[in-house]
């Protein structure tokens, strides 16, 4: 079996812990001498640009907030803008669509009158075609009982009785 004792490897005795203790005492007076102005003033600069970053992410921070906060005032007034030129949008559509809607019926109301005048004028014009037509034939059957019958003023009177008959039934 391997016998194992710690004091071996340690080897701690008490003129050791004196010499370190000494020594470093030492070291941290030759620093402070030397260093130790450098070493705080190098972590005082630190301190301070630490200091100046931390209070610049504040007011950094600070405007952000500020100009999120304007944002969010403008998105708000965008929306009630959109609202309201949606509805504006609709009143106008609503209005265009009333104007359009009037539009085609007078222009309906004014092309049924227009055919209504059409017909009425076809309807006198036929009918005057037809008192003529059936002047014509009158006249023709006249001409051909007179010739056979009677006189010429007696042709004459049964031309004017048939004629004032036939505008009285008004085909």
């Amino acid at each position: 079996m391997i016998d194992f004792n710690i004091d071996n490897y340690l080897r701690i005795s008490l003129t050791d812990v004196v010499l370190v203790c000494i020594s470093t005492f030492l070291i941290v007076m030759f620093a402070k001498k030397f260093f130790w102005d450098k070493l705080l003033t190098l972590i005082q600069k630190r301190q301070d640009l630490i200091q100046e970053n931390i209070n610049s992410s504040v007011a950094i921070k600070k405007q952000a907030e500020d100009v999120k906060e304007k944002y969010d005032e403008k998105l708000r007034n965008v929306s009630q803008e959109a609202h309201t030129i949606l509805v504006s949008a609709r009143a106008h559509a609503d209005q265009e669509k009333q104007q359009i809607i009037k539009e085609a019926n007078d222009e309906a109301l004014r092309i049924k009158k227009n055919a209504n005048e059409d017909i009425e004028r076809q309807k006198r014009d036929a009918q005057k075609e037809m008192k003529k037509a059936i002047s014509d034939v009158a006249l023709s059957a006249a001409s051909q009982l007179i010739k056979k019958e009677m006189d010429e003023k007696t042709q004459k009177q049964f031309v004017e009785d048939f004629i004032e008959q036939a505008g009285d039934k008004q085909w």
